[in-house]
């Protein structure tokens, strides 16, 4: 069924449409001019379900080259993030100054990796309080000392990862929240930018693209938040300023499959990946350490399409 809807999904699928850098064409056009010109064709050309099919036959074929291991740890159930949703988000509302678009291109259910700039402790919050289903991320185990702090983590559904276990435990625990098919919250940029002048953005790190293509179905999601350096700002505001302006910008989302045979994406073939199945095992690596950092390159070009400063 996954196969299915991914192959469905795909035929009217615009790369990251929020983002004309997928097409040379669209280097010129405003978004809304890509997005437009996307849906001219309503049809899929033929063969196209079976060349969609092989795709992702041939992409499996290489699981062993591009699969992270789960840690085998079943994700909590997290009853009271209900709870605080329903009670505390309407208590906070009317006090907090927010502008929020695209959020309904934040899938309701399944697989999703929310991909969204970094510049203030508040940005974590933002994404969970507006996303409508709950967001898992993956929070230092710092957070977790203080009493009260552990609390809400946990019953937010937030996952504690020791720094001294590396990177591939880090993936591992987030792939964890894919494989329950659950939303997983993540900042390409790897760390919280510290920046001081524009473009704050810094150049993302293809852990996302990873993740994306160990789960070629799930959806990813690029987001781009504005203000909330200027609502609270690490190592100078002690408290949130909530009369500042926050802006969080949600754009159209993208699965790895799709990405992958699209010619403003990956621009791969089914006969290029059995190509490179019979590859030596570092030359594979290679090879998709390149459409990692393609994906993860293209991911922050549609973040900044969508406003991250």
């Amino acid at each position: 069924m996954a196969l299915v809807h991914a192959v469905r999904s795909w035929r009217d699928a615009l790369i990251l449409r929020t983002s004309p850098a997928f097409s040379s064409e669209g280097k010129n056009r405003s978004v809304g001019e890509n997005r437009a010109a996307s849906h001219k064709a309503p049809y899929a050309p033929r063969g196209y379900m079976e060349r969609a099919q092989g795709l992702a036959t041939a992409w499996q074929s290489l699981e062993q080259h591009w699969r992270i291991p789960t840690t085998g740890v079943k994700m909590p159930r997290t009853p009271s993030y209900g709870i605080l949703r329903w009670i505390i988000s309407p208590l906070l509302r009317p006090l907090v100054n927010t502008k929020i678009s695209g959020v309904h291109h934040i899938p309701r259910k399944g697989a999703v990796i929310l991909a969204a700039n970094h510049l203030s402790h508040v940005d974590p919050i933002m994404v969970i309080s507006s996303s409508r289903r709950p967001v898992r991320y993956l929070a230092k185990d710092g957070h977790f000392r203080n009493a009260a702090l552990r609390t809400l983590m946990r019953a937010t559904g937030q996952i504690e990862t020791k720094r001294d276990k590396g990177g591939e435990q880090a993936l591992s625990n987030a792939a964890d929240v894919l494989e329950a098919d659950a939303a997983l919250g993540i900042f390409p940029e790897g760390t919280r930018s510290k920046r001081t002048e524009a473009p704050f953005l810094l150049p993302g790190k293809t852990g996302a693209a990873r993740l994306a293509a160990s789960y070629p179905h799930a959806v990813v999601v690029p987001i781009a938040l504005q203000g909330t350096r200027d609502v609270m700002e690490p190592q100078r505001h002690k408290w949130p300023r909530l009369y500042r302006r926050i802006t969080m910008n949600v754009g159209k989302g993208v699965t790895w499959l799709e990405w992958l045979g699209h010619e403003h994406g990956g621009a791969v073939t089914s006969e290029d990946l059995e190509q490179m199945a019979t590859l030596e095992d570092h030359e594979i690596r290679a090879q998709l350490a390149q459409l990692y950092r393609k994906f993860t390159d293209q991911l922050m070009k549609s973040m900044l399409e969508l406003g991250a400063p």
